[in-house]
């Protein structure tokens, strides 16, 4: 079978990633957690989980319903690295909801007459009318991370986004806008055995670019400006809530329970959304870029 890229990442894995990053994917079973910071060492069991998720989606519909009578606008920003878990906790929350109102926006990367444009231009183009609600798989947040990364941004347009992100979104939620920002936050070796599985699997060779590839070698770089963007954007106004995403299914239950606890919506059922787990899903405080990094 012909692999992505020239088979980059297998590449990548025998011959550029750490050991010790090496060694933990070879020896991990299907379900251990390979980080070695993560709070658990197994992930969640399928029964729990589904069982869960299926209560916490029935809430979902509940708070759609609620969002379309009354006419609320509901915007997600989902962001973390690649193979982090955005675009399955997003299907997730998005399973069993009504399509005309619940929107995926996952732009590609700018026109050229969208880069005469002012930066934020067309992610506002995506924002939720009365009763949608919005997810964004990545945001205006490129310029925070991907952007910095691989220099595709001048220090200057980057100065000017830090400047600028939290007036933009001050200006969303006093328009009444419930804006929710969720960082999810995989370590180097989940990171690199998910990113491995993709490129072995035709059915998800799609979600590969030339970035990811590129990116698996920058994992330093990915962190002093994740630190920043996160230390500069997040605000009373509009945190961030920050999710250890190496279990996912402890990590989809997670960004969900966030998005229904954010949204006043009727008879919200609190037992079913359940309790937060404060050791995969708070602050800033459980930020961790130190792991699988070169030092």
């Amino acid at each position: 079978m012909n692999l992505p890229f020239d088979g980059a990442i297998s590449a990548f894995f025998q011959h550029g990633a750490p050991d010790a990053i090496r060694e933990a994917i070879r020896a991990a079973g299907k379900d251990n957690i390979l980080g070695d910071d993560y709070p658990y060492s197994k992930r969640m069991g399928r029964k729990k989980y589904e069982a869960s998720l299926t209560a916490m989606q029935i809430e979902l519909v509940k708070m759609q319903s609620w969002a379309k009578a009354s006419g609320v606008r509901i915007a997600v920003v989902f962001e973390g690295r690649d193979a982090a878990g955005k675009g399955g906790t997003i299907k997730r929350l998005r399973e069993h909801l009504n399509p005309r109102g619940a929107h995926v926006v996952a732009l590609p990367k700018p026109s050229e007459i969208e880069r005469t444009q002012w930066y934020f231009q067309r992610y506002i183009r995506h924002l939720p009318a009365a009763g949608e609600i919005v997810c964004y798989d990545r945001s205006w947040y490129n310029r925070g991370v991907v952007e910095t990364v691989f220099g595709f941004c001048t220090d200057a347009e980057r100065a000017l986004f830090f400047d600028q992100a939290p007036a933009f979104e001050k200006m969303l939620v006093q328009d009444g806008i419930i804006l929710i920002k969720i960082w999810l936050n995989v370590g180097r070796a989940e990171q690199l055995r998910r990113m491995l599985g993709r490129e072995g699997d035709p059915l998800k060779q799609w979600k590969l670019s030339w970035i990811d590839v590129e990116g698996l070698k920058k994992w330093d770089e990915y962190s002093a400006a994740i630190t920043r963007m996160l230390e500069r954007t997040h605000s009373d106004h509009a945190p961030w809530t920050i999710i250890r995403s190496d279990d996912k299914r402890r990590a989809r239950l997670a960004a969900i329970r966030r998005v229904l606890s954010a949204v006043p919506y009727d008879n919200k059922d609190v037992d079913a959304i359940g309790d937060v787990d404060p050791l995969v899903s708070a602050g800033l405080e459980i930020w961790s870029p130190a792991e699988g990094t070169d030092d």
